[in-house]
């Protein structure tokens, strides 16, 4: 969730801990994770070619689970929350990317 929505509780079931590469394509909507922890990537920079960073730091997440979710469910990343940020990412248009 951004931070500056206002379902972007600070909260641990309202976070995903991430560097601030994928914190930027996650909130800009390069980057979605479903909410069975799957990582996608918007379907056109799959196609695009612009180097190592592009394809190695996102590209190749494509369709890869998460690399760790909390053991215990109640620390884990609520699944209506996780759902609610994927149908934006899902629905994105030019304006929210910009």
């Amino acid at each position: 969730m951004n931070d500056s929505d206002e379902k972007g509780v600070p909260s641990v079931v309202n976070g995903l801990a991430m560097c601030k590469i994928h914190h930027a394509a996650f909130d800009k909507f390069f980057l979605g994770v479903r909410p069975d922890y799957t990582v996608e990537i918007r379907h056109d920079l799959l196609n695009e070619i612009d180097g190592p960073m592009l394809r190695h730091g996102l590209q190749e997440l494509h369709g890869m689970n998460l690399m760790t979710v909390p053991k215990h469910r109640r620390d884990r990343p609520q699944h209506d929350l996780l759902k609610y940020k994927y149908d934006q990412f899902k629905n994105a248009t030019a304006a929210d990317i910009a």
